[in-house]
């Protein structure tokens, strides 16, 4: 079975095709289909927009299609960026560099608590998987590291005293919030392999 992944984000390609590579699938990216229209986001829940997003490019391409959509939520900041996270400017080094610049404008002592959510809905013709993860940290003063994508050089996991940003990709896929979203996939799909006996059953 093929399934396409609704995004063009390397770094998620990679981190999903890694993560379910135990399973017979193929997976195409946005980046070979050509040009298709883009999807709206305009979910007010990152569930929301991954549904979305996966039921815009199934419609157009016919193919099941995996979206993910994830984000960071500031406690400082009421939870924002939120699921404008991605919208919040125009690049990634330019995200991290407002939200220190927003942190920093507090006078008082506030926390740097945040955390990562990662939703992930899997548009299949009869059937609907979704799926969410998240993982609590800190923010750091500076960025740390030369790994991940996004805010991960800012975001600093107590557990394993490091930001996303230093942690080699076998670390991150077994703390971060997408991995987790994708473990809660993988069992489902296991699930629905074990059911048809057929399709997406795990590699031998």
């Amino acid at each position: 079975m093929r399934f396409l992944l609704a995004t063009h984000n390397k770094g998620k390609v990679r981190e999903i095709r890694l993560a379910l590579s135990k399973f017979n699938i193929e997976f195409d990216s946005l980046a070979g289909q050509g040009h298709l229209s883009q999807a709206l986001e305009v979910g007010s829940t990152f569930a929301e927009n991954a549904r979305l997003k996966a039921e815009h490019y199934y419609q157009l391409s016919g193919s099941p299609t995996l979206a993910e959509d994830s984000g960071i939520l500031v406690e400082a900041l009421d939870g924002k960026p939120g699921v404008h996270s991605a919208r919040f400017a125009p690049t990634d080094k330019e995200r991290v560099e407002k939200l220190l610049r927003m942190l920093d404008s507090f006078s008082s002592p506030f926390s740097r608590g945040a955390r990562f959510v990662s939703a992930i809905c899997l548009f299949l013709p009869d059937h609907l998987i979704e799926v969410t993860g998240e993982v609590q940290g800190e923010l750091t003063r500076e960025p740390r590291g030369t790994h991940g994508f996004g805010y991960d050089p800012i975001f600093y996991y107590p557990p394993l005293e490091k930001t996303f940003a230093q942690l080699t990709t076998e670390e991150k896929n077994k703390v971060s919030h997408r991995a987790r979203a994708l473990e809660k996939l993988s069992l489902e799909l296991a699930g629905r392999a074990t059911q048809s006996g057929r399709i997406i059953a795990p590699m031998k």
